[in-house]
C-alpha cells in the first residue's frame, strides 16, 4: 500500500512518496510539500507495479556493455557455437555502437540509426535481420528485468530480404566435382552427399556409429568448431554428445558406400572409437577443420571441376534433400533423415533441381492427354 513519510525541516514539513517495488523493497517516488501530492505520486508508482509496467529508473543507468556481459550473456543456456557467434556479433557490431550508452538512453531511433549505418556499411539485409533478432533479445530481457519500460527494438524498420532461387548441384555436376577431390578426402564427400549430414555430424562419425549389418548410421555426436578466444575450454574442437535439436537419428545408407568405408577402416586400422575422418588421415588424427578443408581442398577442387557457380560444402546437404524429394521420397521421411525440426524447412527443397518444372509439366500432360 502506498504511503507518505513526513519529515520536519527548518522551512516546514516535507513528505516522501513511498511504495513497494515488485520484489517488496521500499521505494521513493519523490519528495513533496504536501502529503496529498506525495500520496498521489506513490499511488501512481504502485499502479505501475500492479499493472506490470513499472521499471527501475536507477537500474536503467547501467551501460549496454555491462548489462550484456554481466546479465544477459551469463543467463543464456545455448550451444557453444551459438555463444561464440553471439560474442562475435557483440564485438564486431554492437559494443562499438551501443557499448558505452546507458540502457535508458537507447531509444527506438538509436536502434534505427544502427540499422541505417549497418546497411550503409554493406552489411546484407539478411545479416542485419539476424543481428537484430539478437539485439531484440537483449532488450526483451532488460524489460523483463525492469531495467527498461519498453523494448527499443520494437517497430524497427528493417531492410527487405529478397529471396534468391537456390541453384542445386545436379548428380552429373556432383560427379565432376567429386572426381577433382583428392583421394584422401573423396570418401568424406561421398558420405556427405549420400547422408546429407551437417559438417559437425560428418566429422564426428566413428565406426561404432555404423551398423554394417542393418546398413545404417546413427547420428549421436557432433563436433563444434569455435575460436579458442571464445571457447569455454580453450579447445577449438568441442565434441557434443548429441547433434542439433538434441535428438539422435538413424540413417539408411547404401551397400556400395558401406563397402568403401569398410575397406578404408581396414586399410588405415581405424578403431571402433576413432574418428572416421581426420585432419591427417591417420586413425588417431584430429577432427578436420571446416575452414581448412574449404580453403585447401574444396575450393581448389571446385576450380578444377570447371563448374560455373559457387558450391559450398554445405550445399551437398541441400543437394541430398533435393535429390530425395525429386526421386519421390515423402516429406516426412526426408525431414527425419535431415534432422529438421519443422517440415517447412524440408519443403524448401521441393522443385529445386533444374528439370523439376519439366517433370511437373510432363506429369500434367500425361494426365491431361490420357486416352
Amino acid at each position: 500500500m502506498a504511503w507518505a513519510r513526513s519529515r520536519r525541516r527548518e522551512k516546514g514539513v516535507t513528505y516522501t512518496a513511498m511504495y513497494r517495488d515488485p520484489s517488496g523493497r521500499e521505494r521513493s517516488a519523490g519528495t513533496f510539500a504536501s502529503q496529498r501530492a506525495a500520496l498521489r505520486a506513490a499511488q501512481r508508482e504502485e499502479a505501475r507495479v500492479e499493472s506490470g509496467t513499472w521499471f527501475d529508473a536507477a537500474a536503467g543507468k547501467i551501460t549496454f556493455r555491462d548489462y550484456v556481459e554481466k546479465v544477459w550473456l551469463p543467463s543464456r543456456h545455448i550451444e557453444v557455437s551459438t555463444m561464440a557467434g553471439y560474442r562475435s556479433y557483440l564485438d564486431k557490431h554492437f559494443l562499438p555502437y551501443f557499448g558505452d550508452l546507458r540502457m535508458y538512453k537507447i531509444l527506438p531511433s538509436t536502434v534505427q540509426d544502427w540499422v541505417t549505418q549497418a546497411s550503409a556499411s554493406g552489411l546484407s539485409p539478411s545479416s542485419i535481420r539476424k543481428y537484430h533478432v539478437m539485439l531484440h533479445s537483449v532488450f526483451k530481457r532488460a524489460v523483463r528485468d525492469r531495467v527498461l519500460a519498453s523494448n527499443p527494438c520494437e517497430g524497427t524498420e528493417l531492410p527487405k530480404v529478397i529471396a534468391k532461387r537456390t541453384r542445386i548441384l545436379t548428380p552429373a555436376e556432383c560427379e565432376r566435382l567429386l572426381a577433382e577431390v583428392p583421394d584422401r578426402y573423396r570418401l568424406l564427400v561421398m558420405t556427405d552427399i549420400e547422408t546429407g549430414l551437417r559438417w559437425g555430424e560428418l566429422i564426428a562419425l566413428r565406426p561404432r556409429h555404423i551398423d554394417f549389418l542393418r546398413r545404417t548410421f546413427t547420428v549421436e555426436q557432433t563436433i563444434v568448431e569455435v575460436s579458442r578466444k571464445h571457447s569455454p575450454t580453450g579447445e577449438r574442437m568441442i565434441v557434443k554428445e548429441y547433434p542439433k535439436d538434441d535428438e539422435t537419428r538413424v540413417l539408411r545408407v547404401s551397400q556400395p558406400l558401406l563397402d568403401v568405408i569398410a575397406a578404408d577402416i581396414a586399410q588405415r586400422g581405424v578403431g571402433r572409437d576413432d574418428l572416421l575422418f581426420t585432419s591427417t588421415g591417420e586413425a588417431d588424427g584430429n577432427p578436420i577443420s571446416r575452414n581448412t578443408f574449404r580453403t585447401r581442398v574444396w575450393r581448389p577442387a571446385l576450380e578444377r571441376s570447371g563448374l560455373d557457380f559457387n558450391v559450398r560444402v554445405h550445399d551437398l546437404r541441400h543437394a541430398h534433400a533435393s535429390w530425395l524429394l525429386a526421386g519421390g521420397a515423402d516429406l516426412k521421411t526426408v525431414m527425419e533423415r535431415m534432422g529438421h525440426s519443422q517440415i517447412m524447412t524440408t519443403q524448401r527443397y521441393l522443385h529445386t533441381l533444374p528439370d523439376a518444372q519439366d517433370k511437373a509439366l510432363a506429369a500434367f500432360e500425361a494426365v491431361r492427354f490420357r486416352r
